[in-house]
């Protein structure tokens, strides 16, 4: 064969670069081999992965559908649009844009559109909850707007709704927010509208770690109350890592294209376009329906085992597939329980929870969820398992802090016997 370079178009990654392929090889047989419950993390389809891997890397297209800045854009084109109207056909609404590389660009996109530097923005604190894109003092969106957090009753750790209409009154801002990445209750669209509209303010819902279960028919849908909804493809959606943004006004939606780009993208992410596709068509089966409900139902058996056990969560609970851990009853900080269930085989991240005395970098609880194991296969028995595990590893780390290691190996052996019950990728 006649190639530019030997072995350009034929040889295989582990030809060309070993250790690349090595430190893949090895993140498989982690991900084959673990329990993952980090609530930002989900496991893909294989047909995903083969969208998310394609030829469509090599592809440019600035622009949009038909009007394009680049040439060859026929089939790019079609995968867009299929993209688009599933998209819009999953959560009820009449534009999507699927072009944004993440969420926090898809949020950055929004802000672009509709507010000038300086303008106020009303949502959740981050240590309530919210997301490091809504105003969070080292994010760009912190240091270029004027920020006013909202956020939770010290005594039910729920979204305080009167404080945040108040704060609406006063500041008067050009844009509320709704959602973010570690509130595990639903919230009130409809309250949010009505906070909104006292301001005249528009309502964006960053429905990024429930939009599966919203698709799924298990949580509250964002429309009709918001102007718009952004969200990520992966999380309890189970797709692609990339982001969306939804409406069902127009005008808004031509505001949103052109601060997308030129504003503030180049080409989308074709190869991700695509993944995206086939994660919204696997989102409109009816299997996903029993996915998102079977997602519920596992975080709250996990919820309930880890109360069970004596641990304090955040709000008492979840309606979602996200859990938040307070370790403050037991002494034990988010670094420590984290780093000790992960040499226990059991995934999960540090957290902030509501007034956390602990730096960051510390915490002072832990964030789980269902949504990866569901995917996996496991039932209600396997996250009451989960649990307990989990209990185990942080009853012994209270007692004995320097030297849990008997219990973090015994427990990942278990858990690598489960995972070989409920394999993954195991032809790749």
């Amino acid at each position: 064969m006649n190639e530019p370079h030997g072995g350009y178009f034929t040889s295989s990654l582990s030809d060309i670069d070993p250790r690349v392929a090595e430190a893949i090889n090895a993140e498989l047989e982690r991900q084959q081999d673990q329990i993952e419950l980090i609530a930002s993390e989900n496991l893909v389809s294989r047909a995903v992965l083969e969208a998310q891997g394609s030829v469509l890397t090599n592809k440019t297209v600035e622009g949009y559908i038909g009007r394009r800045y680049h040439g060859g854009a026929e089939h790019a084109d079609t995968l867009e649009q299929l993209a688009i109207e599933r998209a819009k056909q999953l959560f009820g609404c009449s534009y999507a844009n699927v072009q944004p590389h993440s969420g926090s660009q898809a949020n950055q996109v929004v802000y672009l559109a509709f507010l000038q530097p300086g303008d106020t923005i009303l949502s959740m604190a981050l240590s309530a909850g919210g997301h490091l894109s809504h105003g969070a003092t080292p994010n760009l969106s912190g240091k270029w707007f004027d920020i006013v957090h909202y956020g939770v009753s010290e005594q039910s750790g729920l979204i305080d709704y009167d404080a945040a209409e108040a704060l609406a009154a006063e500041h008067r801002p050009k844009l509320v927010i709704a959602g973010g990445s570690a509130y595990p209750r639903f919230i009130d669209f409809g309250r949010f509208r009505e906070i909104a509209d006292r301001a005249d303010a528009l309502l964006l819902v960053d429905m990024a770690h429930f939009a599966g279960l919203v698709a799924g028919g298990v949580h509250p849908n964002p429309f009709p109350h918001a102007d718009i909804v952004t969200t990520t493809t992966y999380k309890s959606l189970r797709g692609a890592r990339g982001g969306t943004i939804l409406s069902n006004d127009f005008e808004l939606g031509r505001k949103i294209n052109s601060a997308l780009f030129p504003g503030l993208q180049g080409s989308p992410i074709l190869h991700a376009v695509a993944a995206k596709a086939v994660c919204f068509g696997e989102a409109l089966r009816p299997e996903f329906k029993q996915y998102a409900k079977r997602v519920v139902e596992n975080a709250g058996t996990l919820a309930k085992t880890l109360q069970e056990r004596g641990f304090t969560l955040v709000a008492n609970g979840t309606d979602t597939a996200l859990m938040l851990v307070d370790l403050r009853p037991q002494g034990l900080t988010g670094k420590a329980a984290s780093s000790s269930l992960e040499a226990a085989g059991l995934t999960c991240n540090k957290n902030a929870i509501p007034g956390d005395p602990q730096p960051p970098a510390v915490t002072s609880g832990l964030r789980l969820s269902s949504s990866a194991g569901t995917t996996r296969g496991f039932g209600i028995s396997e996250f009451q398992q989960i649990g307990n595990w989990a209990a185990d590893v942080l009853a012994t780390l209270v007692i004995n802090p320097d030297d849990n290691t008997r219990i973090e190996q015994a427990t990942r052996t278990q858990v690598a016997e489960l995972c070989r019950r409920f394999p993954i990728y195991t032809d790749l």
